[in-house]
């Protein structure tokens, strides 16, 4: 348990519309003051419509975890294993795509617990490591990142709209203590 009221849930059909919010939201608090509002609503369309957030729910190599507090979402999780990773060369590993904490909740430990959510089904499903990619003008994550024992190991490009950027990779080993 987070400190509150705050948990950790396994996301249902019936909550993609709660996702679809979450997901639209944290974004764009995240990202939507260093992008042009062009490259966010094309961002946001292209990846967050109903449509795509269901393909990848239904996806069995992928899984969603809400952090609530109380009734209310408040972040996210999404793991991906085998061919569901968002770049492939990581046999045996985890991947967090996306973990994002709404702004008024950042600093009360809900990432945290996202991260040690991750760390968890990477170890129960059997990763090697976890990994993902942090974008390298995101230096308050690449923070959280390092201090949660990630390090980085190589760099990959993300599009976000038209603008080609670049992001960090980092890793954590989930292979000891299984």
């Amino acid at each position: 348990m987070i400190s509150y009221d705050t948990h950790i849930t396994k996301v249902i059909p019936e909550e993609l519309k709660s996702l679809q919010k979450i997901c639209k939201q944290t974004f764009l608090e995240t990202y939507g003051s260093a992008n042009t509002a062009q490259d966010m609503v094309e961002y946001l369309q292209r990846h967050f419509n109903s449509d795509q957030l269901k393909s990848e729910f239904e996806n069995p190599e992928s899984e969603f975890y809400f952090a609530k507090s109380g009734d209310e979402v408040i972040g996210y999780l999404k793991v991906n294993f085998g061919e569901a990773h968002t770049e492939l060369g990581h046999k045996g590993t985890a991947e967090i795509e996306r973990i994002y904490v709404a702004n008024n909740f950042q600093g009360k430990k809900v990432g945290q617990e996202l991260c040690t959510k991750a760390v968890e089904v990477a170890k129960d499903k059997s990763a090697n490591y976890l990994w993902l990619g942090v974008w390298e003008m995101n230096t308050k994550a690449i923070q959280f990142y390092k201090k949660s024992g990630f390090v980085e190991f190589g760099k990959h490009n993300f599009t976000l709209g038209s603008d080609e950027q670049t992001d960090l990779m980092m890793k954590l080993d989930t292979s000891a203590n299984k």
